[in-house]
């Protein structure tokens, strides 16, 4: 679903990914794992077409995008929630939904993104800025789904929220992959919500995978290794 060859990204003159080989299959969960600085944020956003690629490919479900811009990649199938969420702070959790709807023939609000997550029901009338981080996580996921992606791409997803949401995040996760059947793809530093989603978990260091591991066979104890400073 999800096909990464020889990426090669640069800041000028600086190489950021020094050739990322990813094939990620449907209905696949994947973890990149890794600290600050090491390509996690460089590496989603060339898949979403806000770097660009120096060499290399990226396709989804066959369909080549590693030139698209931004808008044709999500008309192809890539929905991706940055890092610190970015919503809309001063339109209602309703209207921040409806953005994602923006070249739907249908600009109602499916049903599922409710049950998906009833704390946007409850405030569907609230200032996207009067939310906690964990709402608002809830909320971007909810706006990046009614795109109908093939592939769904979160940057740091759990990063200021606390563990009980965090938990919430990962079960609406497991059933959004189970109901859609679609690809995900997290960059994560808390490896126990990589355990709780990830069919496989990947290290980044220096631009570069280092490490891979289905989740059944994981050390722990390695993979913390990498994450520790």
């Amino acid at each position: 679903m999800l096909s990464v060859k020889g990426l090669h990204v640069a800041y000028g003159q600086s190489e950021a990914l020094h050739g990322i080989d990813l094939e990620i299959g449907q209905k696949e969960t994947v973890a990149i794992m890794g600290r600050n600085g090491m390509g996690k944020t460089t590496f989603f956003k060339s898949l979403i077409g806000l770097l660009p690629v120096k060499s290399g490919s990226i396709s989804v479900d066959g369909s080549e995008v590693t030139h698209d811009e931004s808008f044709r990649r999500v008309a192809k199938g890539i929905a991706y929630v940055p890092q610190g969420r970015m919503i809309f702070p001063t339109l209602t959790v309703e209207e921040n939904i409806q953005t994602g709807l923006e070249n739907a023939k249908d600009k109602r609000i499916p049903n599922e993104i409710y049950e998906l997550f009833p704390v946007l029901w409850d405030m569907r009338a609230r200032k996207g800025g009067n939310l906690s981080g964990g709402q608002q996580q809830q909320l971007a996921i909810a706006r990046a789904l009614v795109t109908n992606p093939k592939v769904l791409l979160l940057d740091e997803p759990t990063e200021g929220i606390q563990p009980s949401i965090i938990k919430d995040i990962a079960r609406a996760l497991n059933d959004i992959r189970q109901l859609r059947g679609i690809t995900i793809v997290v960059s994560e530093q808390v490896l126990s919500f990589a355990m709780d989603v990830a069919d496989r978990l990947f290290v980044i260091e220096g631009g570069r995978l280092v490490y891979e591991t289905a989740r059944s066979d994981t050390d722990v104890s390695r993979i913390k290794q990498y994450l520790s400073v």
